[in-house]
């Protein structure tokens, strides 16, 4: 068969990912200029009439739900082959199950993920339908203009009207995720058997380890130990086998979940070293330029641990990108990622951090800042990238060999800038063993001369996974 490249107006990119019974494409609209996600009927399963009903029926679903919490569906054709296909909203930022590739999550987070999750599933619920396969890889994270992350609910092929759910006769769901209910045929389900599901979403959250079977399921403390016990009670009831005992609705759970995000952000632990967290609740929208472009980001204030000597350690968001930093230069941090076309490279969203002493003032030049971006390049050139900035407002002093820590690479060095007496170095890092990547961009910013030693610490501790 020809491989596809346009479907309908919509031209195809990538892949995205494969189901059982259709294939996920991320595609361009050039109409409009945006990015898709364009879901397509197998062509193994495009003569089963009952399969060809039941991708329509997905699609009428998310489209029926209409919430901000639920993907949206903006279209839907059939290919000239008779397969149906429909168009739905790109999620950018990866799913749950991303989050998860290094490991459990900081406990504020995770149960406000979880609590987020929850709410779309309220929304569905309150539009009548049950989703019957809640899991990581089915929530999904898409970038918003301010730089933080939606939540969204996908993936409705299980779905059912809640109508119809109290006399389902088939077995559905995923290991780990499925409510005793949805396992039986013939039991019946109502809203309570995703309330399960998103138990088990916030338990492996927690703890990095998918729930066992419902009724012998380890309690979180043993896998997270310290873990506060009204959280433990939290997650345990949602994962009743019992649905009478569970949170009588997603959105009940959702409330808990919130008041115990706010209320674990709230404890500030005496030092940041110790479990990956986010460092404060309060955040702030600012304008930031990460070498050349700018976006609006989101900032979290740093609280400060008065360390020495080590610095302070600070991670992105997804936990990929860690590093040490002075203390006092440690004041606010923006962990969402970024985008490496502000370097010149493939337009995406990567791992990668910025922190500073003010954040609001990194974009200009004219301001003396200490602080340091890290920014990981899954694809392009990073190196011929940095070899080719300038910064005309600043004198170039010349460029250096680093060599340290599981990086090496050339650290280049412009001070005086805009007569203010900052200092920029620009820094281009590739595997110390040869591997081709990860490469990391690296920005490092100053108030006078560039401290080297301080330079060389911050490139040393850099770690990527």
């Amino acid at each position: 068969m020809q491989p596809l490249e346009r479907i309908g107006r919509y031209r195809l990119e990538r892949r995205l990912g494969t189901g059982a019974f259709g294939t996920v494409w991320l595609a361009h609209d050039d109409q409009l200029d945006a990015s898709v996600a364009v879901k397509v009927l197998a062509d193994n399963w495009s003569h089963r009439l009952d399969i060809h009903d039941r991708f329509l029926s997905e699609a009428r679903l998310l489209r029926r739900a209409d919430s901000k919490r639920v993907v949206q569906v903006y279209d839907i054709g059939e290919l000239p082959d008779g397969r149906p296909y429909f168009v739905m909203e790109y999620a950018d930022a990866g799913t749950l199950a991303d989050l998860l590739g290094s490991g459990p999550l900081p406990v504020p987070d995770a149960l406000l993920l979880t609590a987020l999750a929850a709410r779309g599933a309220a929304d569905l619920h309150g539009a009548g339908i049950v989703h019957r396969d809640i899991k990581p890889t089915n929530v999904l994270l898409r970038t918003a203009q301010d730089g933080t992350r939606r939540v969204l609910l996908a993936d409705l092929g299980l779905a059912k009207s809640l109508a119809q759910a109290s006399g389902l006769t088939l077995a559905a769901g995923s290991a780990g995720y499925q409510p005793p209910e949805q396992a039986e045929p013939g039991e019946g389900i109502d809203a309570r058997a995703d309330v399960y599901a998103l138990g088990a979403v916030g338990y492996e959250l927690v703890t990095g380890t998918v729930p066992a079977a419902p009724g012998k399921v380890v309690r979180p403390e043993r896998l997270r130990p310290g873990l506060g016990d009204d959280v433990q009670r939290a997650l345990m009831r949602a994962l009743e086998p019992d649905r009478e005992r569970r949170w009588p609705s997603a959105q009940a759970f959702a409330d808990e979940l919130d008041r115990l995000s706010a209320a674990a952000a709230a404890r500030r632990p005496r030092r940041l070293d110790g479990v990956r967290r986010r460092l404060n609740v309060v955040t702030l929208t600012v304008a930031a330029v990460l070498a050349a472009g700018g976006t609006a980001l989101a900032v979290t204030l740093v609280d400060q641990d008065g360390s020495a000597g080590d610095g302070t350690r600070v991670a992105d968001a997804t936990g990929r990108v860690v590093a040490r930093v002075p203390s006092a230069w440690a004041g606010e941090l923006r962990d969402s990622g970024w985008n490496p076309e502000a370097l010149g490279l493939a337009a995406g969203h990567e791992p990668g951090l910025e922190v500073a002493d003010d954040v609001s003032e990194w974009q200009d030049l004219k301001t003396a800042v200490n602080g340091v971006f890290i920014g990981v390049s899954a694809h392009g050139d990073v190196t011929a990238e940095v070899n080719g900035l300038s910064h005309g407002q600043c004198h170039y002093d010349g460029s250096r060999a680093f060599s340290g820590g599981a990086w090496k690479g050339r650290v280049r060095t412009w001070s005086d800038c805009s007569g203010a007496g900052g200092s920029v170095q620009e820094v281009a890092l590739v595997p110390a063993g040869g591997a081709a990547r990860p490469q990391v961009y690296v920005q490092v910013r100053q108030k006078g001369k560039p401290d080297e030693a301080a330079t060389n610490g911050i490139l040393r501790s850099i770690r990527v996974t």
